[in-house]
């Protein structure tokens, strides 16, 4: 079925991220792998090629394209490379934090920061996740207290993707103990070198080697009142008007990623030798692609409507969970299944479907627990059909 999402400047920016992804990212895949952090370097080049910052307004440097299909142009040239543990970074400083700062920034937060971020001068992050919370934003303990004109923040953050690279951080802290967290939190920007903010272990994972992922501490950290992103105490509701995005950044990631394995593995199979014939020519073979490729089809449809609805600013967070769940888990199996048509090659990491195995099981994971997902989705149910 012909898709019919993209237009002629959606293609075009396409080839600018194939030939940067192929010339600045690709050859150094793997010594970023073995390092566990990708080279600063990378993000620099990225803005000066226009592959970082399209959304942000011009005049703070950017693009000025509010379109989220270009987004998913880009993830699809990232998995199709099979590069995403090095890319993974841009989601949160390219994607999530711009849209927090272009919401709910002041004048000169918007200048300091969006012009560095399209730059490449900054790297930014955002700390909700904290060791003792995990995906209840509701039960976070980070603590901001006001002093004067002046707030002191203490807490521990974990998971925390740009946490090395970060030059500043947009911290989640309780300000208001007495109120419920959805009403007593607030949002904060943190820059790096602030005294009591420290940058702890890189963390170790099961995949995504190459991104860079710490744990973060604030102890006694004193950040000035115009350090304060948004309305005071209104931090929950921020970011639950937020999720959505992040959600479906999720989500279109992941139909990415089982598209590709799915065309990784249609590749080998049908040229694979085994017993007189192709793997591909066996009947088994071409029913587990069958049954895949149909799958990835209906998922592409939903997430392209979910695409078009956020652009026309009517994503809902019921939608984006529905596809944050569904494409994560549907790119899990893809992904396991897929790796077993490879045979012993499939548990080689020189082949993408191994790395794409060890990586993409985050994907379930962070964003909100699938879980979770669920819980938002049945709440709506329930909601939509419970008898007053």
């Amino acid at each position: 079925m012909k898709r019919n999402l993209y237009n002629e400047d959606h293609e075009a920016f396409r080839g600018s991220v194939a030939a940067f992804l192929d010339r600045e990212v690709v050859p150094h895949f793997e010594d970023w792998e073995e390092n566990h952090l990708v080279d600063r370097e990378m993000w620099r080049k990225a803005a000066q090629s226009g592959i970082i910052g399209l959304a942000i307004p011009e005049e703070f440097g950017g693009g000025g394209v509010s379109d989220f299909r270009f987004e998913m142009v880009r993830a699809e040239e990232i998995a199709r490379r099979g590069v995403g543990a090095a890319t993974s970074g841009w989601g949160v400083s390219d994607g999530i934090v711009p849209g927090y700062l272009m919401e709910l920034g002041t004048r000169a937060q918007k200048q300091k920061y969006l012009t560095g971020l399209t730059s490449g001068a900054m790297i930014g992050a955002i700390a909700m996740t904290e060791p003792d919370a995990g995906s209840d934003l509701q039960g976070i303990t980070t603590k901001a207290v006001r002093d004067g004109d002046d707030w002191i923040i203490n807490g521990a953050k974990t998971f925390i993707t740009n946490g090395i690279h970060c030059d500043f951080v947009i911290v989640v802290a309780r300000t208001n103990p007495e109120a419920k967290a959805s009403q007593g939190t607030s949002l904060f920007i943190v820059e790096a070198g602030t005294p009591g903010f420290e940058k702890g272990r890189k963390l170790k994972k099961l995949g995504l080697d190459a991104q860079d992922t710490a744990e973060l501490s604030f102890t006694d950290v004193r950040v000035p009142a115009d350090a304060l992103l948004g309305e005071l105490d209104q931090g929950f509701i921020h970011l639950m008007v937020n999720l959505p995005t992040e959600r479906l950044l999720i989500g279109s990631g992941t139909l990415a990623s089982a598209r590709a394995a799915l065309a990784w593995t249609a590749e080998y199979v049908f040229d694979r030798p085994a017993f007189g014939q192709t793997i591909g020519d066996f009947q088994n073979t071409r029913f587990e692609l069958a049954e895949l490729e149909t799958r990835v089809d209906a998922l592409e449809a939903f997430v392209d409507r979910c695409a078009l609805a956020l652009n026309e600013g009517e994503l809902t967070a019921v939608d984006a969970a529905k596809a944050k769940y569904l494409g994560s888990d549907l790119e899990i199996e893809v992904v396991n299944r897929c790796l077993q048509l490879f045979g012993g090659y499939g548990y080689m990491l020189e082949f993408p479907i191994a790395r794409a195995y060890k990586d993409n099981r985050i994907q379930a994971i962070f964003g909100g627990a699938n879980e979770v997902m669920k819980e938002l989705i049945g709440r709506d149910i329930a909601k939509r059909n419970r008898k007053r």
